[in-house]
């Protein structure tokens, strides 16, 4: 029980805002991960990105089957429901955005003081992922992710936490942003989400990677915005 009591407490610790300069630090850092060691962060946005097609299969009545996490840093989420309609079409649209919206929502709750609850919603979130896997390279990057953050959560001294938080936020922003220019630069085959969206709607491949794009872009500017104004407290 005193265990429990604990865990609370420490979910709902507020912590120091980044200040600016400390923000400006930890993105650089973020970026140069970004670009420097690509494939395990992407391997990190397409936990994030199948994660996003679940929660949308999820909210629109679709029956979520199993998600998989390739090695190559693909992944999967397989759902079943009507193969049309505004189902289908909100879950395949929720996979690139969701990196950039979990990055900008995570500034936000930095930006109220709440780095500690940031790490431990996306441990929390890992650990989900974990049980709907259904593949071994999918449950242990899930799992190293979960374990990782809670360990860093409840043992790192709170003090440090924004940092850390800081950086994972900057870390999806940034990663989405790249997946995104990606997919444009070399679009995918039949069944990427841009080609089934195409096929399930009047829009083009094109409109679409044009959409993920601003709501990347805008979701960076958002964010950088926000954390770059509010005092440090």
């Amino acid at each position: 029980m005193e265990t429990l009591w604990q865990l609370w407490r420490r979910w709902w610790q507020t912590a120091a805002v980044p200040a600016p300069s400390e923000v400006l630090v930890v993105g650089a850092a973020a970026l140069a991960l970004v670009v420097l060691a690509w494939r395990p962060v992407r391997m990190l946005a397409t936990l994030v990105h199948e994660a996003g097609h679940a929660v949308l299969g999820a909210l629109t009545g679709r029956t979520l089957q199993g998600i998989r996490v390739h090695a190559d840093t693909s992944g999967v989420t397989l759902s079943r429901g009507r193969p049309r309609g505004p189902g289908m079409v909100l879950t395949l649209l929720a996979g690139y955005p969701a990196p950039s919206l979990a990055g900008l929502a995570a500034a936000v709750l930095i930006g109220h003081g709440r780095s500690v609850l940031v790490i431990w919603l996306f441990a929390l979130g890992a650990a989900v992922m974990l049980v709907r896997m259904r593949n071994l390279v999918g449950a242990l990057v899930a799992l190293a992710v979960g374990v990782g953050l809670a360990l860093l959560a409840w043992y790192t001294p709170t003090r440090w936490l924004p940092w850390f938080a800081t950086g994972l936020a900057w870390l999806l922003l940034l990663a989405g942003a790249r997946t995104v220019l990606e997919a444009c630069a070399h679009p995918g085959g039949p069944g990427s989400d841009e080609a089934q969206l195409a096929g399930l709607t009047h829009f083009p491949r094109w409109w679409w990677l044009g959409g993920w794009l601003l709501v990347a872009a805008g979701a960076v500017w958002l964010a950088a915005s926000w954390l770059l104004v509010i005092p440090a407290g």
